[in-house]
């Protein structure tokens, strides 16, 4: 399945992470801590997040790269109102 990388700039990464986990975690399989994220979506579609104390990192791996990029992307961008957040996707190995 193909994947994709982005690591965003934040001060919020965890609040972030942790965040995204807990709302997609009533419909989807969910596991996460303060640094560490898994959601998947189903379908091969999964989601995997790291943050630390300046980035969050996003790795995403769908068929439809694009669509759940934006997705992603979308929801946490939704969470930092407060702030603008840029996502760089690039081929994850």
């Amino acid at each position: 399945m193909p994947k994709s990388i982005a690591v965003v700039s934040t001060e919020h990464a965890s609040r972030y992470l942790q965040q995204l986990c807990k709302h997609w975690s009533h419909k989807f399989a969910v596991e996460f801590s303060s640094v560490r994220g898994q959601i998947d979506l189903g379908e091969g579609r999964i989601v995997h997040m790291t943050a630390d104390d300046s980035a969050l990192t996003v790795e995403v791996e769908a068929g439809d790269l694009l669509r759940l990029e934006q997705v992603v992307a979308d929801h946490i961008a939704r969470f930092a109102f407060r702030e603008e957040l840029e996502f760089d996707w690039a081929p994850a190995d």
